[in-house]
């Protein structure tokens, strides 16, 4: 079994930044890829960011492109997402996932989640 931690949420006002961690627990996670997702009070949750195993192969929400970057540190078992110039429409309960066979934008192709982490901005 997998358990998934995220921490680093917040709040911060427009323009500000902020980086997410996701860490791994109770078995290597090496050859899995991460994602991260997000869930806006009243809608769905949406895909964010996802990354390959081995950090090679990322793809964005055309929503974060250029603005929130995904990266992994298998040593430590540990996923992040960096956000910069957080909008308000960013706030949402973040979410990671893991344990897809390859970068993927549906949540039903991650095994494992956490349980969430709040990122409120501010406008």
């Amino acid at each position: 079994q997998v358990q998934l931690v995220e921490s680093g949420g917040g709040l911060v006002h427009t323009g500000g930044s902020l980086r997410l961690s996701c860490a791994a627990s109770g078995r290597t996670l090496r050859t899995r890829a991460m994602g991260w997702f997000r869930q806006a009070p009243g809608k769905e949750r949406d895909f964010v960011a996802a990354i390959s195993w081995g950090g090679g192969s990322t793809y964005y929400a055309d929503s974060v492109k250029g603005r929130f970057t995904i990266s992994r540190d298998n040593a430590k078992n540990t996923g992040y997402l960096q956000m910069n110039s957080l909008k308000p429409e960013d706030t949402a309960v973040y979410y990671c996932a893991a344990g897809a066979t390859g970068v993927d934008d549906r949540s039903i192709a991650y095994d494992y989640w956490g349980q969430g982490t709040q990122v409120t901005v501010s406008s």
